[in-house]
């Protein structure tokens, strides 16, 4: 019952609960057509371990681009692993992040950066890397040669700020291009490569897709204020937080805490210009699950914005939105015009909180005013956000939930009993 009552009070309506049990049920069964055996199956394995929310969104995905897609994003979180590792030297990082992408295809080098990775997860990527390297490996060509470009492009990126700081807001959008911009320009280059998109997605559409990087980025960076201060590892531009503060540890003391919403309300409004541009570029997906696999990231990523908007509680602790939504927006949102409409559904809320005595409230205004003309004409706000299925109850719902904690339970069971032998037989030898 504990377990039932942790699901349900992460849901604020019947349907969020609904979907957060769809989700959890989901969580638990290995991503689709995918050999689960050998270097491929520990790939797919240890995504779910370092990005459980990738591991859900990947799903999402045409199988063909399953494999290389989950190799992208290894790589590239071994790489972030290197450089955020506060335990190393820049002097120690450096000489590793800037052939890391060359050493990818060396056919005889082996990688040795175990040492790395300030979690248990990340080190577990890091001294298995070479199992990810020989999965990248066989893959086609055309794919291991977007890898390659995007993991030099970035590493060189991050070299540069790992040796100076976010200053101006120029600085700030670079920032994000290495570590995220190139991200979206390299899922583009393969979905085109992959020919499940047109070509002009790789040209007169290919800088939006820097965009939907900076959006999804920029997000994080705000959002993470107070996980990432005490690692002292603040993206902030100085520009912005200077006007507010002496220090950006400042925000944290009670004092300044009207300081603190106002640099962050800036900084917010500023993130909200990447939207429309999201938007442009997220009209031109074709295919349908290319389309659910780069909306989902959006989608929260506005709803995170709502949610942290004028917030004060994001200087004390780490403000996410509930996951009850986390999972409706998933499996509700399938359409360009469901898009929209939550798109617009957040927006209305995030204008809603504007204080007139904020120093940007008018260009906040602005950004969200623009953002609605863009998507209200979509579906009203009265629609809100899509609904539970008329034809699923109640009853449906709980049951649902309690065959899957029933599910788990006996899985802990089992895992328990086989570890308690395995450690007796240990023992014994």
């Amino acid at each position: 019952l504990g377990k039932v009552k942790k699901v349900f009070s992460s849901a604020k309506t019947i349907d969020e609960a609904f979907y957060m049990v769809k989700l959890l049920m989901g969580m638990g069964k290995p991503i689709k057509a995918i050999d689960n055996d050998g270097d491929r199956g520990y790939c797919f394995e240890i995504l779910v371990k370092v990005s459980r929310s990738f591991a859900v969104v990947i799903q999402e995905l045409p199988d063909v681009l399953k494999e290389p897609i989950c190799i992208f994003y290894l790589v590239l979180r071994a790489l972030d692993t290197l450089e955020d590792d506060p335990n190393f030297p820049n002097e120690e990082k450096v000489p590793a992040l800037r052939v890391f992408g060359e050493q990818l295809d060396d056919p005889d080098f082996v990688f040795d950066i175990g040492r790395f990775g300030h979690t248990d997860d990340y080190k577990n990527l890091c001294e298995n890397f070479n199992k990810v390297k020989r999965v990248y490996s066989n893959l086609d060509e055309k794919y291991r040669r977007v890898i390659r470009n995007i993991t030099d492009a970035m590493a060189n990126g991050m070299i540069e700020f790992l040796e100076r700081d976010v200053e101006t807001l120029q600085d700030w959008d670079l920032y994000c291009h290495y570590v995220a911009g190139l991200v979206g320009s390299g899922l583009t280059d393969m979905f085109v490569e992959s020919n499940l998109e047109k070509r002009s997605l790789k040209t007169e559409h290919y800088p939006l897709a820097n965009d939907m990087g900076l959006f999804l980025q920029k997000t994080n960076i705000i959002r993470d204020y107070f996980e990432d201060i005490y690692e002292d590892r603040i993206f902030w531009p100085k520009c912005v937080w200077s006007k507010y503060a002496e220090t950006i540890e400042d925000f944290v003391k009670p004092e300044n805490i009207d300081n603190a919403v106002h640099c962050a309300n800036e900084l917010i409004t500023n993130a909200l210009h990447q939207v429309p541009k999201v938007l442009v570029y997220m009209d031109q997906i074709e295919n349908e699950q290319n389309f659910n696999f780069c909306v989902i990231p959006q989608v929260m990523a506005i709803a995170t914005l709502a949610e942290i908007y004028n917030n004060k509680n994001m200087f004390s602790a780490l403000v996410k939105i509930r996951r009850g939504m986390t999972a409706k927006l998933i499996y509700c949102v399938k359409t360009k015009k469901d898009m929209r409409r939550v798109f617009a559904y957040f927006t209305k809320n995030l204008r809603d909180k504007i204080d007139d005595s904020d120093p940007n409230a008018q260009t906040t205004k602005d950004i969200c005013d623009l953002i609605l003309s863009l998507t209200c004409t979509h579906g009203s706000f009265k629609e809100g956000l899509p609904l539970l299925p008329t034809l699923v109850g109640v009853s449906g719902l709980v049951t649902s939930s309690l065959l899957y904690l029933f599910n788990q339970q006996v899985r802990d069971f089992v895992d328990e009993s086989v570890s308690s032998v395995r450690r007796r037989i240990t023992s014994r030898s």
